[in-house]
């Protein structure tokens, strides 16, 4: 668990070059303002679903407080700048370049759109059973399945990385989503 940030942060490297050097489109993906008000307003979309996501797997599943805090007690691994550093320079972009940009792309070339979408979706929440924590599962699905609509749906590869860099950093160090700030200093 001491070793999470420093795995997130090598995985990250690893599966987003290999987006790079896999998908030249990828590595024509350009951040103008357009992207950065999409992303930030799909972001703030994907907050409220969370709020609620929140709620409910604390009243539905038997251990989802715990596991939500088990998430969030990540926290205490880094500094907070430390930490947003690594989610909005390394494993956010990382994470839409791999399994937007290579693994749904590829799917969706493969077998279309409907069913590519839904198979990448699967498998970006299917990355998560390692973790045991069914919360995180079940997070990680609905994450996968509102970016990779988004996606699907044509919202441009700088948006999503703009999306998920300013949703991670929000969700997890500035406001999470139980109102509860892990006791620590930046």
């Amino acid at each position: 668990r001491k070793q999470f940030w420093n795995r997130m942060t090598l995985t990250g490297l690893s599966l987003g070059s290999l987006a790079l050097a896999s998908r030249k489109e990828l590595r024509e993906t350009r951040i103008a303002p357009k992207e950065v008000a999409v992303g930030l307003g799909s972001a703030a979309g994907l907050y409220l679903i969370f709020q609620v996501g929140d709620r409910l797997a604390r009243v539905i599943l038997p251990n989802g407080a715990a596991e939500i805090d088990n998430i969030y007690d990540l926290q205490s691994l880094g500094s907070k700048w430390g930490l947003a550093a690594r989610l909005s320079m390394i494993i956010g972009p990382a994470e839409e370049l791999f399994w937007r940009g290579l693994v749904q792309k590829t799917l969706m070339d493969e077998y279309g759109k409907p069913l590519g979408t839904a198979l990448g979706v699967a498998s970006y929440g299917g990355a998560h059973l390692v973790t045991g924590n069914i919360t995180l599962i079940g997070a990680a699905t609905v994450a996968g399945a509102y970016w990779g609509t988004l996606y699907t749906a044509g919202v441009p590869m700088g948006a999503l990385i703009v999306s998920h860099m300013a949703w991670d950093v929000f969700t997890f160090l500035i406001a999470p989503t139980t109102g509860r700030v892990a006791d620590r200093k930046p």
